[in-house]
């Protein structure tokens, strides 16, 4: 059985489950990104993945020639965001958080390194965003990344209201297929002034 250290939690050894279920908390969401991205994909809607995340293999194991395995390894913290890629010519970039909390976005959900690669996307023209889901309420948002950075950056409250999401955020439309239609509202959000100029 190997061990995988994450930067704070470890995971259980041949369960591969964690032992801190808070780190479990964007696992379907980032499912239902994934199998929609998929959609996108196979359709020729969109080229967009999920970025890997970096490993740091510290032990491996050679139990026969040609066969290494690999039992002690660490995730690096990640330098940028979830999700990038290609739609309509125009490049995209974005995370995706989701949160038990009915009523609140705790700040703490957003890094200081995602907020400052999501800025450098926008200066360079790029479509920065977030996919923000309560999970409680069975609501996902887009919120456009400089919004959302300025409500984070906002104030001593060490979260933002579930109105703030309402007001700011579209809400997206959740079906069969794709699973989330998040590029409705990047064309609603962004592509749409293109198209109006």
């Amino acid at each position: 059985m190997s061990t995988v250290n994450y930067p704070t939690k470890t995971v259980v050894q041949g369960t591969g489950r964690m032992s801190d279920n808070h780190a479990d908390r964007g696992v379907s969401l980032e499912e239902d990104i994934n199998d929609s991205n998929l959609y996108y994909r196979e359709r020729n809607r969109a080229l967009i993945y999920k970025k890997p995340t970096p490993v740091q293999v510290v032990r491996v194991d050679y139990p026969r020639r040609g066969k290494a395995k690999i039992v002690e390894a660490y995730y690096r913290t990640p330098s940028t965001t979830d999700y990038n890629g290609l739609y309509k010519g125009r490049y995209i970039d974005f995370e995706a958080k989701q949160t038990q909390n009915r009523t609140r976005f705790p700040k703490y959900l957003v890094q200081e390194h995602q907020i400052r690669h999501l800025e450098k996307v926008h200066e360079q023209g790029g479509i920065g965003f977030f996919i923000v889901r309560f999970t409680s309420l069975h609501e996902t948002y887009l919120v456009d990344a400089m919004e959302l950075i300025a409500a984070h950056a906002e104030g001593e409250a060490k979260s933002i209201p579930y109105a703030w999401f309402r007001t700011h955020g579209t809400l997206l439309k959740e079906g069969y297929c794709p699973r989330i239609d998040y590029l409705r509202a990047v064309d609603e959000k962004y592509l749409s002034q293109d198209s109006s100029k």
